[in-house]
């Protein structure tokens, strides 16, 4: 108003998952946004993309029941209705080396509490013995009892402490790395203790329905970039497509310069909500006690296989697959507008081993593969096959990888940090790249003297 106070102003460097729910946070408390993303469209590495007449999401992603912050935005932005969640866990696992007849085996949940939702599945897993599945019981509560923010655990690998807890290896093959690879991006050799207690604890040992399992309906770039921008608009974010922060500049008076092509802007506060890297390069001196400590964060890289068949070849949503190079499929026809047969998603995580192979070699390796696991497939015709590659999909969960993790405060006033590698205690998920946007937005406004509840304080 002409005469009052000046609004509080911040820009918000990076449009991905953690910088849309910063910048709705804020604008949602009355400060002014500017939310900068050097890409065309909102999303981060969640996105969608055009080929020929499909929408292809760039790879599959999905949700737990216990991941509230994500649900949060989904609802935030108009979206919860377009991806449900399972009414209860129910994941179909093959074994494509089982004879035919007995390779499916289900992980599902009964409406029992913790830990007795699983038990009836685990008595029944056909792809463990009874003295592996009695292990995996053991295993499971002394996972319960551990404090995944000890720091501890941190330093410790979760394939040695499996181990010693009495997991053999198929045990751990199929079964924790199963769900781990899956979650983490790194199986149970190269993941710490802690992040895997995490993911175990919250997802299958703290409430019956937690690790029920939710997926988008509709492409990913309509949530995550075409609802995100409505909703932002709505609130009055000015939001810059195709535009880089070149460099962040703490002025005289307390507030920030951020250098994009051909201007400059300036506001009270500033949330980089970029990946390490580029974090670290635009980190004005003395930001951080260790800089380093960024580019130390590994990465780990995710490939995922599209195949459109001329037919129907597979009867349900999704599976997970042993003894197989396939880990996840998923039936994204509907969703990608494709009319004329069945697509389906391979997800591969941790893929170093195959992350830069040809195009050629991928067909040959999978196709056959998805012959053995789904007998429909062998007379079918392939409209299509081919790959989406993400390098640096996600932060690396290896053992070490918690201290080198920064919070959201900074030791430059009115400077935050956002993104799924920061200390969010999650792994490199949808849901922590959304608790970190709330930590940094929650820092930021309290910093600003902005009276306000954290948006899941509220739900409760």
């Amino acid at each position: 108003m002409p005469g009052g106070p000046r609004a509080a102003t911040a820009v918000v460097v990076g449009g991905g998952l953690g910088g849309i729910t910063a910048a709705l946070r804020l604008a949602d408390e009355g400060v002014r946004v500017t939310l900068l993303e050097g890409r065309p469209r909102l999303g981060g590495l969640a996105f969608s993309f055009q080929r020929g007449g499909l929408t292809v999401d760039n790879g599959q992603h999905v949700h737990l029941r216990c991941c509230t912050a994500y649900q949060w935005l989904l609802n935030r932005i108009g979206g919860a209705h377009l991806a449900p969640v399972q009414d209860r866990l129910d994941v179909p696992v093959l074994d494509a080396d089982r004879p035919a007849g007995r390779r499916l085996g289900r992980l599902r949940r009964a409406a029992l509490p913790v830990p007795l939702h699983l038990a009836a599945s685990l008595a029944t897993y056909p792809h463990l013995s009874l003295g592996e599945r009695a292990g995996v019981g053991r295993a499971a509560l002394a996972l319960k009892a551990l404090d995944p923010a000890d720091p501890a655990l941190d330093d410790i690998g979760f394939a040695d402490w499996l181990t010693r807890h009495g997991q053999s290896p198929r045990t751990i093959r199929a079964l924790w790395d199963l769900v781990g690879v899956a979650t983490l991006n790194a199986p149970a050799t190269h993941t710490s203790l802690g992040l895997a207690a995490m993911v175990f604890r919250t997802g299958l040992l703290s409430e019956p329905g937690a690790a029920d399992i939710g997926w988008a309906r509709v492409p990913l770039g309509h949530l995550h970039d075409t609802l995100a921008r409505a909703a932002l608009d709505a609130r009055g974010v000015r939001t810059l497509l195709r535009t880089k922060a070149r460099s962040l500049t703490p002025t005289g008076d307390g507030r920030w310069t951020v250098a994009v092509p051909g201007d400059t802007l300036e506001a009270d506060t500033v949330v980089l909500a970029v990946p390490q890297r580029e974090t670290h390069d635009l980190l004005p001196p003395g930001a951080v006690d260790d800089p380093g400590a960024l580019l130390r964060i590994g990465t780990a890289p995710i490939l995922n296989v599209h195949v459109l068949y001329d037919r129907t070849v597979l009867s349900r949503p999704f599976f997970a697959a042993l003894g197989s190079p396939v880990q996840w499929v998923f039936d994204r026809t509907a969703a990608s507008g494709f009319t004329v047969g069945q697509y389906l998603a391979l997800s591969q995580s941790a893929a170093h081993d195959e992350i830069d192979a040809p195009v050629a070699e991928l067909r040959a390796r999978y196709l056959p593969e998805l012959e053995r696991l789904l007998p429909l497939t062998r007379g079918a015709r392939v409209h299509d096959f081919f790959v989406t590659r993400e390098r640096t999909a996600t932060f690396a969960p290896a053992p070490g990888v918690g201290r080198l993790r920064p919070g959201a405060r900074t030791r430059a006033p009115g400077l935050y940090l956002a993104g799924a590698w920061t200390a969010t205690g999650w792994p490199a998920t949808m849901e922590g790249a959304v608790r970190s946007g709330f930590t940094a937005a929650s820092a930021a406004l309290s910093a600003l003297g902005r009276p306000h509840v954290h948006p899941l304080e509220e739900a409760a």
